[in-house]
């Protein structure tokens, strides 16, 4: 367990060099909006089990994908081509998250419980939180949901409906973000199917300087 307990009554993190080596920073404190985004801001963010005590983590070593540096494979463009594939951002923001929560809740175990929907609900009303969705055919297929602060965006889910559901919201997503000159899509974690995605490590000097883009003003328009 980590060394650095958070009050609720202060806002603030130890150094995001203190984290232990698998990243853990610290625990407690809550989900407010304000603590959220200073999170997020220094490259911090939660992750633990619902109904047990808030864990915040910062892994020295970041899996990101770069816009511009989306990964399509031959399959994933013929399928592109077959089907009319419509990407929106807000359809329904608490509708994203908690197709989130159920699809992960059926096939692994979730770390999206009730407080984790109301608090990235809340950052949605602030305009920090952003869903994407895709859609097959006039159909749902898939979406993401994740924190957009300044010209950085930082992913926290997916689902899919359909197969290529996701896919194509994240290629959907990485589209707008290159348009909007935006720096990184933050994974936090390695997966396959992000690797696959164009998805790679960078250290922790790079990554901080990236945060330099995380500007709460620039934010307002995403």
């Amino acid at each position: 367990m980590p060394v650095y307990r958070l009050r609720k009554e202060e806002i603030s993190f130890p150094s995001p060099e203190l984290a232990e080596k698998d990243g853990l920073l610290a625990v407690g404190g809550d989900l407010s909006v304000d603590r959220l985004l200073l999170a997020y801001c220094n490259g911090i963010f939660p992750w633990y089990n619902p109904e047990e005590e808030i864990l915040w983590w910062c892994p020295r070593d970041r899996f990101l994908i770069f816009p511009g540096e989306i990964h399509v494979s031959h399959s994933m463009k013929k399928y592109l081509k077959k089907h009319r594939i419509e990407v929106r951002l807000n359809r329904d923001f608490s509708d994203t998250v908690h197709r989130c929560r159920v699809k992960r809740e059926e096939e692994e175990g979730t770390w999206i419980g009730d407080d984790m929907e109301y608090a990235y609900t809340a950052l949605h009303q602030e305009g920090f939180a952003v869903s994407v969705e895709a859609y097959e055919d006039g159909e749902l297929s898939g979406g993401l949901y994740g924190v957009a602060i300044g010209r950085c965006f930082f992913g926290e889910s997916m689902f899919s409906e359909k197969k290529n559901g996701s896919k194509a919201a994240l290629i959907g997503l990485a589209t707008i973000l290159r348009q909007k000159k935006f720096a990184f899509i933050d994974c936090q974690f390695h997966t396959e199917h992000l690797e696959s995605m164009g998805g790679r490590y960078v250290d922790w000097e790079e990554y901080r300087e990236l945060l330099k883009n995380t500007s709460w003003n620039e934010g307002e328009d995403e």
